[in-house]
């Protein structure tokens, strides 16, 4: 089993956070920040506290969202508005090697407590800001959520069915790999530059820019002149010995679906040979959008032959990238997911017992 990991001791001890952020994206990055050994200090006002706190369900009273973003963090009552919250706050500068915090643009200059101010406290103190739009351009005073950084930065244009409206994903992509990600890749970088330079800086983390290398690979495509139709882009539904099928079912139990992952030539003609099709090796390359309908639906009514349970048993006994679509019940249970500690319990003081999410780096150390 994989070491168990102390969030005093990893490879950011040492490394003190002064955490203004709220909801999603910063306090998911100043946790996984903490999980890796930095002292996090959430600073909370009195008068605007952390909106996530009433967000249901709860456990024992505390919010389940709280607890998921926010372990193993000091949590502070500061009113940094008035007068004494402010130079409060400013003395913390002077030991404090980060900010992050996610207002809007201008805020915390207007309160005197932005970073041209804790500069001349502290020359070493970098600010991250985490934003929807960034900290200049037309949009950056806008108000947004998770699914509008999506939309301006193309992404949710290219996910769901062509004949439907864009699908909205299942966990927050913006927030997270955008917002999250972005926070602590930012911090990380400007610490390392400041051990060159001696000094600190103000890291502008856009989670609209942030999301948008997600685009890569389909914005290739595009530049090459592939057209960009929902669906039917080679990686994202295009391939139909690279898709999603759905399994037989087991008993009265309800659908559960596999994952094909033969992307290349070697594996999709390997599972032709052991399945019998030979004649589906053209399937890898569809002509037209109908041929594209016709393939996926030969390979749907094989798929319908066994459980999922059996193709997953099929996939690893001969190297075919065959995988299950696990629900979130199914996490406790996967053997990989159980080994590598991403599926933990927790205990709070309050809420008691309850699972979460796992420390996603691993270091030997």
């Amino acid at each position: 089993m994989p070491p168990s990991y102390n969030p005093t001791n990893g490879p950011l001890a040492g490394l003190r956070i002064l955490d203004l952020s709220r909801l999603l994206p910063g306090p998911l990055g100043t946790m996984l920040m903490a999980d890796m050994g930095a002292e996090v200090i959430k600073i909370e006002s009195p008068a605007s506290p952390d909106y996530v706190r009433m967000f249901p369900p709860h456990l024992n009273g505390e919010s389940v969202h709280f607890l998921m973003y926010n372990r193993a963090k000091q949590v502070l009552t500061l009113n940094y508005q008035t007068d004494e919250g402010k130079a409060e706050f400013l003395e913390m500068i002077k030991t404090a090697d980060v900010v992050v915090e996610q207002f809007r643009p201008g805020y915390l200059d207007r309160l005197g407590i932005g970073y041209e101010v804790a500069r001349q406290i502290n020359p070493r103190i970098i600010y991250v800001s985490v934003t929807g739009y960034g900290q200049t351009g037309p949009y950056a005073q806008l108000a947004g959520h998770d699914l509008n950084y999506l939309g301006v930065a193309g992404i949710l244009s290219l996910t769901g069915d062509p004949t439907e409206a864009p699908t909205v994903p299942g966990v927050q992509l913006a927030d997270i790999a955008g917002g999250s990600y972005g926070c602590v890749m930012g911090t990380l970088a400007a610490l390392y530059a400041r051990e060159r330079t001696g000094e600190g800086q103000h890291v502008d983390v856009s989670m609209t820019d942030a999301v948008m290398p997600l685009l890569t690979v389909a914005y290739g495509l595009f530049t090459g002149g592939m057209e960009s139709t929902r669906g039917q882009m080679p990686l994202s539904g295009g391939q139909p010995n690279y898709g999603v099928y759905l399994a037989k079912r087991e008993g009265d139990s309800r659908d559960r679906y596999v994952v094909l992952g033969t992307l290349e030539p070697k594996f999709w003609q390997k599972f032709c040979t052991l399945v019998q099709k030979p004649d589906w090796l053209k399937f890898i390359l569809p002509q037209t959008s109908d041929e594209l309908v016709d393939y996926k639906k030969q390979i749907q009514t094989l798929f319908l032959e066994r459980t999922q349970a059996e193709w997953v048993a099929f996939g690893t006994e001969n190297d075919l990238l065959i995988t299950p679509v696990n629900d979130l019940a199914d996490l406790q249970n996967d053997p990989q997911v159980r080994f590598r500690q991403m599926v933990i319990t927790e205990q709070h003081p309050v809420a008691g017992t309850y699972s979460s999410i796992g420390i996603p780096l691993k270091f030997l150390q």
